[in-house]
C-alpha cells in the first residue's frame, strides 16, 4: 500500500450456500485501507485496538514466530514490536485488549491446536504499554507486569482462535468448529495466577454451521467499545451477536466475507459500528491486506 493506492469499497452479498440457516443475510461495505509493511509480519492472526495509545492497533504472528507484538496503523504502517520477555509463541492465535488489575491489558492467547491434543494452553496478560518506548527499542523501566493464565477444556482439547475479554478481566473464548460444532466458554479472572490449570465453563454452542469448505472456520472474535455486541469472523463471513450480561450470544446478523482476503485471521472493532479485519499475506502480495467494513449499514 502507498499514498497512491486509490481505496477500494466492494459491497459483498451472502451466498446461496448460507440460505440453509436462519440468520438473515446482510451486505457488507469494505474498503481496502492498505497492507502490512513490516516483512516480519507475514501471519496476521489477530487484531486489537490499543487503550493508551490513539490510532495504534496491534497483532500477533502465529505458531512457530517469535513472541512479538506489532504496532500498525490502519494503513499497515509499521511503528515498532515488542518482543515479550519470558514468553514463547507456541501457537499464538488471538489477541485482545481489556481492562485489568490497575489499567489496560494484552491478552495473548498461546491456544491454537490444530491436532486438538494440547490438554492445557496459555492466555498471557500483561500491562499495555503507555509509550511507544517497548516499541522503538529503547529502555523502559517501567515493569513488565506479566502474568498467565493454564486452561484446559471440561471434554477434550480444542483449536480455539477467538477471544475477547469482559469488564471483570473475565475471557470468553470460542473454538474453531473442527469439532462439536461452534462453542463459545467462559474464564473466569481468578485462573490468572492461579498457579494451576483452570477448566473453562462452557456456556454455548453457538448458531454457527462450521464447513471447512465454504471457510466457515471461526479464525477470531472482539467486544464492540458499547460492550453490546460480539463480532466473530470466519474466513469468509462476519457474524454480529448481541451481547447478554449474563455473557452469552443471541441471535447474529451475517455478513459474506468471501473473496475479500487470502486467508482473514483477524477482526477488531474501531468504534461501535465500524470493523477492522487483517488477513494473512498471500503469495503475490508483499503484506497482509487490511480492510475496514460495516456490517449494519
Amino acid at each position: 500500500y502507498h499514498s497512491g493506492m486509490r481505496l477500494l469499497s466492494v459491497v459483498l452479498l451472502l451466498p446461496a450456500s448460507l440460505a440453509g440457516q436462519t440468520l438473515a443475510p446482510r451486505p457488507v461495505v469494505a474498503t481496502l485501507t492498505g497492507s502490512f509493511q513490516d516483512p516480519a509480519l507475514t501471519e496476521s492472526s489477530g487484531a486489537a485496538r490499543s487503550r493508551t495509545l490513539p490510532g495504534v492497533l496491534f497483532t500477533i504472528n502465529d505458531s512457530g514466530n517469535d513472541p512479538v507484538v506489532f504496532a500498525f496503523d490502519t494503513t499497515g504502517r509499521a511503528l515498532g514490536s515488542w518482543r515479550v520477555p519470558g514468553v514463547a509463541n507456541r501457537d499464538w492465535e488471538a489477541l485482545s485488549v481489556g481492562p485489568c488489575p490497575g489499567g489496560s491489558c494484552l491478552y495473548i492467547a498461546d491456544t491454537g491446536d490444530n491436532l486438538e491434543r494440547r490438554p492445557v494452553v496459555t492466555i498471557y496478560r500483561l500491562r499495555e504499554p503507555a509509550t511507544f518506548a517497548r516499541f522503538g527499542g529503547t529502555s523502559d523501566s517501567t515493569p513488565l507486569e506479566l502474568d498467565s493464565a493454564l486452561v484446559r477444556y471440561p471434554e477434550h482439547p480444542n483449536d480455539v482462535e477467538a477471544l475477547w475479554a469482559g469488564d471483570d478481566g473475565s475471557l470468553s473464548l470460542v473454538t474453531k468448529g473442527r469439532r462439536d460444532g461452534v462453542r463459545l466458554f467462559h474464564v473466569p479472572v481468578a485462573a490468572f495466577g492461579a498457579g494451576a490449570a483452570v477448566t473453562a465453563e462452557l456456556q454455548q454452542v453457538l448458531p454457527m454451521v462450521p464447513d471447512q469448505r465454504l471457510g466457515r472456520w471461526v479464525t477470531d472474535a472482539a467486544r464492540a467499545p458499547d460492550g453490546r455486541r460480539v463480532a466473530i469472523r470466519t474466513y469468509t463471513e462476519l457474524y454480529l451477536y448481541p451481547l447478554y450480561p449474563s455473557g452469552g450470544l443471541g441471535t447474529p446478523r451475517v455478513c459474506n466475507l468471501a473473496g475479500l482476503e487470502p486467508q482473514g485471521e483477524g477482526v477488531e472493532w474501531l468504534d461501535d459500528h465500524r470493523l477492522l479485519l487483517t488477513s494473512e499475506r498471500s503469495f503475490s502480495l508483499r503484506g497482509g491486506p487490511i480492510h475496514v467494513v460495516q456490517c449494519d449499514a
